[in-house]
């Protein structure tokens, strides 16, 4: 037969088959690791001088090494105000002062939520409202001492609400408001919270909140982070 008269040729047909099958199995693997990354992918966003820049990372940087993100970020300057606030599932922020700080995170859904602290304290006091958060980390340094602590946040209210987080970017829907106090990064004690269930009318309840919310009649927890 042709393949007994050339064998030379079917070893180069095998060697074709192999390289393509290969190839195939490299493209998936590739494809396979990058939808892998994307859901990796955390927003970065931080203020130096300023300047407000997003980033979309897929690995984790040290906190405010700013070089780094520049370097292996995805990245971007944005104008103040202009920032997509609507939603976020993982959110970091490094930050200097407390103004940058309320432009960029007030009045937005989060669902993880980290805040380093790249600049000096003490702090202006800002009260911060965050829809829909569940995890808060906190970084800072003071005098050379580090601080990092962490808070799970969970609601009782709405059956399933927490569960629909991931599915609603229509804060309407999110009935867990957090409120943060921007001092507690002067406070070297504990991070601390407490929750306040089953509001049926937020602006009634809390009515110097009325520019922040939407009214609902949903029943809710607001949380207070200190």
């Amino acid at each position: 037969s042709q393949w007994n008269e050339d064998p030379r040729s079917i070893r180069i047909m095998a060697f074709s088959v192999h390289r393509n099958n290969l190839f195939l199995i490299s493209l998936l693997s590739f494809c396979v690791d990058s939808s892998v990354c994307s859901e990796k992918n955390n927003i970065l966003f931080f203020t130096k001088e300023n300047t407000i820049r997003k980033c979309m990372c897929s690995d984790s940087i040290n906190d405010c090494d700013y070089s780094l993100a520049n370097l292996i970020c995805n990245c971007m300057t944005v104008l103040p105000y202009t920032a997509d606030k609507t939603y976020y599932n993982n959110l970091v922020i490094w930050f200097t002062e407390t103004n940058m700080l309320r432009i960029l995170l007030n009045i937005t859904s989060v669902h993880n939520l980290k805040l380093s602290l790249c600049g000096t304290i003490p702090l202006t006091t800002k009260y911060l409202t965050i829809w829909g958060l569940q995890k808060l980390q906190i970084r800072s340094e003071n005098n050379g001492q580090l601080k990092q602590q962490s808070l799970t946040i969970s609601s009782s209210c709405d059956n399933g609400a927490q569960n629909k987080l991931m599915s609603y970017k229509d804060k309407s829907m999110i009935t867990h408001v957090a409120v943060l106090d921007t001092s507690l990064f002067n406070d070297s004690g504990p991070l601390k919270a407490y929750s306040v269930e089953n509001i049926s009318n937020i602006s009634n309840q809390f009515p110097y909140l009325d520019n922040f919310f939407i009214p609902s009649n949903k029943s809710c927890i607001i949380t207070f982070i200190y």
